[in-house]
């Protein structure tokens, strides 16, 4: 979605359209603000929640899990990416 669309979107009150991609990509913001790597959009703040980051990063993997087959490829490459990017980033955070 390009940035026109967005703003017209937040102006508007409008919220993108809900599929899978949408929802992993939510899910996906979730744990990137609790991993503290992106402003929290309703404070504006940035915080580290290192549980809530490993438990946003399971539910993710459980999707993934019980999915398999019944997405599109693109959809899994998109899950497994996103999935390696914030192991990724956790353990680097933990460690």
């Amino acid at each position: 979605m390009n940035d026109t669309r967005k703003k017209a979107e937040a102006q508007t009150g409008q919220m993108p359209e809900m599929n899978f991609a949408t929802f992993i990509f939510s899910l996906n913001h979730s744990a990137l603000v609790h991993l503290g790597a992106v402003k929290d959009p309703t404070s504006g703040d940035t915080a580290k929640d290192l549980p809530m980051a490993k438990q946003t990063i399971e539910i993710l993997a459980m999707l993934q899990d019980k999915t398999q087959g019944n997405v599109t490829e693109e959809e899994a490459k998109m899950l497994e990416s996103i999935l390696y990017d914030l192991r990724i980033i956790y353990v680097r955070e933990k460690g």
